[in-house]
């Protein structure tokens, strides 16, 4: 990853603090999420779901290249209040594949993420995928929502662990937010005191 295309594609973005959409500069939360706040205690992007990132993004989730996960892990440390979440989080957990998607990948993009962000807090099976749901892709906003209303559940047997922890929850791509938000909204349920989501890319 050349300096000329991070300087030239990967510059901070001034985005809204709960759902990570672009903003004007003065704004700091969109109209959206004030009017129904989001599960999301905050939400950070580090790029835009765009050229070329789009199509890495693709490389690396669809056409086994997880090695890309150290330089975008990179890029997502570089962008501006990164850092600070990660130090303020008590846990680090990625979001989860079914075991259908799993098999067919082979590996959890998220997970390479969150494992390049830092090992150290990583809590890989506290998230459990329960169902499997169509690609989000393929499906309108009103349908995500409802495919994945019940598609998450927390390990019982690590429910102790989540109790009034702060939880940074990671992801590759958020679009509509509905994944991120169905699986925030079970960890505040298992008792998950703080919620940030951390997303590489974000579409606009």
């Amino acid at each position: 990853m050349c300096e000329a295309c991070v300087g030239a594609f990967a510059q901070p973005q001034t985005r809204c603090r709960t759902c990570a959409l672009v903003v004007p500069t003065h704004v700091t939360q969109c109209g959206a999420c004030v009017l129904s706040p989001p599960p999301l205690d905050a939400c950070l992007a580090a790029l835009p779901y765009a050229y070329p990132w789009s199509d890495l993004v693709a490389d690396f989730k669809f056409r086994q290249h997880p090695s890309w996960a150290a330089s975008f892990a990179l890029l997502m440390r570089s962008t501006p209040w990164v850092e600070p979440a990660l130090d303020a989080a008590d846990l680090l957990i990625p979001m989860p594949l079914s075991q259908k998607r799993l098999r067919e990948r082979g590996y959890n993009q998220a997970l390479e993420l969150a494992r390049a962000l830092d090992t150290s807090k990583l809590a890989s099976g506290l998230l459990l995928r329960i169902a499997d749901t169509p690609p989000q892709r393929t499906l309108t906003r009103s349908e995500r929502l409802r495919s994945v209303e019940h598609a998450y559940a927390v390990d019982p047997l690590g429910v102790a662990r989540l109790r009034d922890r702060r939880v940074l929850l990671v992801d590759d791509v958020m679009t509509s937010g509905a994944s991120l938000h169905a699986a925030a909204r079970t960890l505040r349920a298992a008792g998950a005191a703080h919620i940030t989501g951390l997303v590489l890319t974000r579409t606009e």
